[in-house]
């Protein structure tokens, strides 16, 4: 089993950052990427980051330039560095881990973050 705790999320302004931390935990091995989604009131969850076991990263158009992800393979832990947040980027994000060789994915409980003045 893997657990995932999320950490992070809070209101903030517009044009404010955030860090989300997702740590994993449990019988991880051989991690092949570990993403976020998010999933806004009335809408379908959508993929916003991912990093790959080789640091391969990839970003939603709505994101690129704003949001970073990057990963500390040591605390098995994922982050997204979010700047200049905006309205539409109101959301619960979850924490989501892909393992090999079976491609299990495991979701974290999510985190909520507001952005409104």
């Amino acid at each position: 089993q893997v657990q995932l705790v999320e950490s992070g999320g809070d209101l903030v302004q517009p044009g404010g950052s955030l860090r989300l931390s997702c740590e994993a935990s449990g019988s991880i091995f051989n991690i092949y990427a570990m993403n976020w989604y998010r999933q806004a009131p009335g809408k379908q969850r959508e993929l916003v980051a991912s990093i790959t076991s080789r640091d391969s990263t990839h970003y939603t158009d709505s994101v690129k330039g704003r949001f970073t992800i990057s990963r500390n393979n040591a605390k098995n832990t994922v982050y997204l560095q979010m700047n200049s947040l905006k309205p539409d980027d109101t959301a619960v994000y979850y924490c989501n881990v892909v393992l090999m060789p079976t491609m299990r994915q495991y979701w974290g409980q999510g985190t909520q973050v507001t952005v409104s003045s």
